[in-house]
């Protein structure tokens, strides 16, 4: 289902108009217009907003079920996941501490080069 179908049922389902959308968003009727006939693709923060405005679940959004689809299963443990423990811990600590005081500009910055990083470890791998 395209997802400007799926924001309009919804809306009309809780008998909601876009009025009311645009008051619990903050978003302009016209805006919310254009989402729901398919001129515009809103962004997963606008998403974000119109499913608390309507009070459902962000996956109602996409999904077209009866019932919300199954939980799947845990096959990872937990406690292998890196950063969870030990010397991995403490130094994604010490990342969130300073990211924390980093403006959003030289995150960007450090991500860039961090996929830079990356890229250039794999392409010496594929040689």
């Amino acid at each position: 289902m395209v997802i400007a179908e799926r924001l309009k049922a919804l809306r009309e389902q809780k008998n909601m108009s876009q009025a009311d959308i645009e008051r619990r968003t903050g978003l302009l009727r016209c805006y919310i217009s254009r989402v729901e006939n398919g001129h515009t693709v809103p962004a997963i923060e606008t998403l974000e907003k119109m499913a608390r405005a309507m009070e459902v679940p962000i996956y109602a959004l996409f999904y077209d079920g009866e019932h919300p689809p199954a939980a799947l299963p845990n096959t990872e443990n937990r406690s292998q996941e890196w950063g969870s423990t030990g010397r991995d811990a403490r130094t994604l600590a010490k990342f969130r501490r300073l990211f924390s005081q980093t403006d959003q500009a030289d995150i960007s910055l450090l991500l860039f080069m961090a996929q830079k990083i990356v890229r250039r470890n794999q392409d010496s791998r594929k040689k």
